[in-house]
């Protein structure tokens, strides 16, 4: 890890949170990520399930975790279990946790080794009456691999087939979109590693460089400030690759004259930034350029606002933002009055040119856990990224923050992120020859 965590107050109180909306008598059983083959005998690299994160703060594979709080046995209400280390893996990989820093990291008081799993778990399953198990789920997931925690929950049906199981995914995400101080800061240094990376290559783009070597360029300044990687695959799109909502091949030349479309954040602790910035390839915008880029700003800028208490987040995606980017694409030029007035309800005239929704959940995702239909509440965050693309012309231009929800005005995580279109030009200007 590159990063320096003592939370063990946040992952106590997240199980706590967890306990109070469990029925009695019931158990939990979480399960870390699967440390997925490559090829040959290579790996991806690991990435701890975000829920056993969430509250273990454990970053470590083959980890179990173990909630029974009604449990008749008070030594087995809370145990983490740990892959049991040797010489030969500290030699071969690195040292693993001790029993005693997986304690202090946690604050979980029972710590076994991972090899008395199922022993411990034959026990609680003869006194339990309900069991919540964790699979990966998310509207915007169509899964065909059958992952580790998909494994055991169909394993331990076939064991265990009289008990009545039940998702615990609802209850992980109805905790998990409301965020912790102590989450907004991890989220926060996140942000100030993206704005660091974003701060870069401002200083390095110019006419005739790769997309990959702005991709480079930021991975450099991540790295070195402590941060994992990427959140997420980063989009480097110049001029018409911008009209290509999840282009990823960043490979291709940045031409003078074009715009280049940037879509990063880095990871740091688990948690993540999610960045867009649209920039003149040559450090000047053209005019055409400047007055969607403009417009592109003031949906921003009403759009954040609208991201307070009370506000339904799926009529705030669909409506609200859709009606204020509907006006500006009329002063563009893009769509025609009577276009608007005969448009489909169902498919609005505005999506021809912004087709993608405006806000997502942020956290230990970059599109976090939580319901698009939601009521928002006061420690959700957001991002808000509206966009015009214009493929007749060329270009398109994203812009994005990530916005806090308090119970007064949303706060803007990355207010301090350069994004006017003066700044950014000025910033440019200062580019060493």
């Amino acid at each position: 890890m590159r990063y320096t965590l003592n939370h063990a107050e946040l992952f106590t109180a997240n199980r706590q949170r967890l306990k109070t909306l469990l029925p009695p008598n019931a158990l939990v059983l979480l399960l870390s990520n699967d440390v997925y083959p490559r090829s040959a005998d290579g790996h991806y690299p690991f990435r701890q399930d975000p829920d056993l994160f969430y509250l273990t703060g454990i970053d470590q594979e083959d980890t179990y975790l173990l909630l029974y709080p009604d449990c008749p046995r008070e030594d087995l209400r809370e145990v983490l279990f740990l892959r049991r280390t040797s010489e030969t893996i500290a030699i071969w990989e690195g040292p693993r946790l001790t029993q005693s820093e997986a304690c202090a990291r946690s604050g979980i008081k029972t710590i076994k080794w991972n090899d008395e799993f199922d022993s411990i778990v034959n026990i609680v399953m003869c006194y339990a009456e309900q069991v919540f198990l964790n699979l990966n789920e998310h509207d915007r997931l169509v899964n065909e691999v059958p992952y580790r925690s998909l494994r055991f929950a169909r394993a331990l049906q076939d064991r265990f087939p009289l008990h009545q199981y039940r998702r615990l995914a609802p209850l992980m995400h109805q905790l998990r979109s409301i965020k912790m101080p102590q989450e907004l800061e991890l989220i926060k240094k996140a942000i100030a590693i993206t704005e660091k990376a974003f701060r870069r290559v401002l200083q390095f783009i110019r006419p005739g460089v790769m997309e990959y070597e702005i991709e480079a360029e930021i991975t450099h300044e991540f790295l070195r400030n402590g941060a994992s990687g990427h959140a997420y695959q980063p989009i480097i799109a110049s001029g018409k690759n911008a009209c290509i909502l999840h282009y990823i091949n960043n490979n291709q030349p940045c031409r003078d004259g074009e715009l280049v479309l940037m879509d990063f954040g880095a990871e740091y602790a688990n948690y993540v930034a999610d960045l867009s910035r649209t920039v003149p390839v040559n450090g000047r915008f053209t005019p055409r350029q400047r007055e969607v880029y403009d417009a592109v700003l003031r949906v921003m800028r009403q759009a954040k606002n609208l991201l307070r208490p009370g506000t339904n987040l799926h009529e705030y995606n669909t409506k609200l933002v859709g009606q204020i980017m509907e006006e500006e694409l009329l002063k563009l030029g893009l769509l025609k009055t009577e276009e608007v007035k005969n448009q489909d309800p169902e498919n609005p005239a505005y999506k021809k040119y912004f087709m993608h929704g405006t806000s997502h959940y942020l956290g230990l995702d970059v599109h976090d856990v939580g319901s698009r239909f939601a009521t928002i509440q006061p420690g959700m965050v957001f991002t808000c990224e509206p966009g015009i693309y214009i493929p007749e012309e060329g270009f398109g231009i994203r812009l994005e923050n990530n916005i806090l929800v308090t119970e007064d005005e949303p706060v803007d995580l990355m207010a301090g992120i350069p994004i006017e279109a003066e700044e950014i030009e000025a910033l440019m200007a200062a580019r060493p020859s």
